[in-house]
């Protein structure tokens, strides 16, 4: 394909953002009509999993192609190799001009591990507005959100509510983080459309990600009906069944005790998180649309592919948890993605096959008519795209792993999940004297259990489901090995 011919690619990827937390995916609280219009518009994915359940594994799993363990980020604050290949830099290589505002985080970014910004390694991106989220302690680095609310005399700060001390008040929305990404993103289309060249540009606003903070306006709207929102799917006694890992979250989020504590909070508390990250995703909706608009106004949309996806998802209190960790449920694996290409791509189409977030890389370069990486392992979504395929089945199963380990390198929890159709199993690896033998393995069956309730891992009644799973399980571990060749040794 003539480079003047390709098509350009917004890339839009939230942080934190689990599938059912949007309209097109059923949900009935949140106001999420553009993104449920790009849905209307293009193909939804019902069944797209990540392949790490914290950020920097999964956003390096998927600008790779390749699966955590082989690009060499296994955890958050890990930095990726110089010597791996991201899709935006073949994109780049092959014409493209490339940007971004928010995050990357394909390598450490706490205050304390860099005092400028992230490293980054050659990633292909022209434009690089980074944003690595909205916390007052990367006022001091070079982040552009913070650089720009001084700039117009505002300091980044949020309130906390008198009502429950898990939510606050945030920035207004014409002064959040997420509308700073998208006015960069405008910025740049604006200046490429004069450029007879095709573009990308990376949106990775920091929301819904935690704190819960959206702005004051946005949260209040949910107040009226708020006893309507659902608490979490959890029940007391269910982490009886489940890993130790599990426990310890639920005394408090990424093992610090009392860090939202699930016990320690009432019904109250539960839903008006719940509507606080309802209302972020709210706030996100706004700014896909004012993008898409922008694109619809300047004649670009027809020629422009758009993507909408998370890196990961949020338990937001079911299973008796908050945030992320060691664990698989949907909530936390399961992302929504949508891929629209006007009038060359599906419109109103519900893909039910299970798809890995891997598998978005080798897709855009079909897309764009250039080879993928020899190293990349996952499979094209084109022919699904373009009719081509059924959108019933694509994948046999999904692979997602979860590795924590201290700055020494020592294991603290490491676990990972298969997902088939209808069962999933998940087991905890850990050898550490301390931990619990029992329960370290999960087994539901998602037909009969799609809440994930009841583990049947040591249920006899199931022993021939848990034999087929666990020789899939094994093979999965096996074939996900590195398909680049190593290098020529001596002998």
């Amino acid at each position: 394909m003539e480079t003047a011919q390709r098509p350009n690619i917004l890339w839009i990827c939230t942080d934190q953002h689990r599938a059912e937390a949007l309209g097109c995916y059923g949900n009935k609280f949140v106001k999420t009509p553009n993104i449920d219009r790009l849905a209307e518009n293009g193909v939804r994915f019902e069944h797209a999993y990540c392949q790490a359940p914290v950020c920097a594994p999964s956003r390096a799993a998927m600008l790779t192609g390749r699966y955590a363990r082989n690009c060499h980020v296994r955890q958050n604050g890990q930095d990726i190799s110089e010597n791996e290949i991201l899709v935006t830099r073949i994109l780049h290589d092959n014409g493209y001009t490339g940007g971004l505002s928010g995050k990357l985080h394909l390598s450490g970014c706490q205050p304390a591990a860099c005092r400028t910004m992230e490293r980054r390694i050659n990633d292909g991106y022209d434009y690089f507005a980074w944003s690595h989220d909205n916390d007052t302690r990367y006022d001091w680095v070079m982040n552009g959100y913070t650089q720009w609310l001084r700039s117009l005399g505002l300091e980044n700060k949020v309130t906390p509510r008198e009502d429950c001390r898990y939510v606050f008040d945030g920035m207004p929305a014409e002064y959040s983080q997420a509308r700073w990404c998208a006015d960069r993103a405008i910025d740049f289309m604006k200046a490429a459309k004069a450029n007879n060249m095709p573009w990308f540009f990376s949106f990775n606003c920091f929301d819904p990600h935690h704190p819960f903070d959206p702005p004051k306006e946005y949260l209040d709207r949910y107040l009226p009906f708020l006893d309507e929102i659902p608490l979490p799917n959890y029940y007391e006694g269910e982490l009886e069944t489940k890993t130790p890992a599990q426990r310890r979250e639920h005394l408090g989020a990424y093992n610090v005790k009392g860090n939202f504590a699930y016990d320690d909070m009432t019904d109250y508390d539960h839903r008006l998180l719940r509507a606080s990250y309802y209302a972020l995703c709210d706030l996100v909706d706004e700014q896909v649309g004012r993008m898409i608009a922008y694109l619809e106004e300047s004649g670009q949309i027809d020629n422009t592919v758009i993507l909408f996806h998370s890196d990961h998802g949020e338990s937001l209190g079911d299973h008796g948890m908050y945030l992320k960790g060691c664990y698989f449920y949907e909530p936390s694996v399961r992302v929504p993605l949508i891929i629209s290409y006007k009038n060359k791509f599906l419109s109103g189409k519900v893909c039910d096959g299970l798809v890995e977030l891997i598998d978005i890389a080798p897709t855009l370069l079909e897309i764009c008519g250039i080879d993928a990486h020899p190293g990349m392992q996952g499979k094209s979504l084109y022919p699904l795209l373009c009719g081509e395929a059924p959108l019933d089945k694509f994948r046999e199963d999904v692979f997602c792993e979860s590795c924590k380990c201290k700055m020494s390198g020592q294991t603290v929890t490491y676990g990972s999940m298969l997902r088939t159709e209808r069962y999933k199993i998940t087991m905890v690896h850990d050898l550490a004297p301390s931990f619990d033998r029992d329960k370290m393995c999960e087994l539901y069956d998602l037909e009969a259990d799609p809440d994930e309730r009841t583990n049947l891992y040591y249920d006899p009644a199931y022993a021939d489901i848990k034999a087929e799973m666990l020789e899939k399980f094994c093979n999965r571990q096996a074939l996900i090995a590195d398909p680049l060749p190593m290098k020529s040794m001596p002998w």
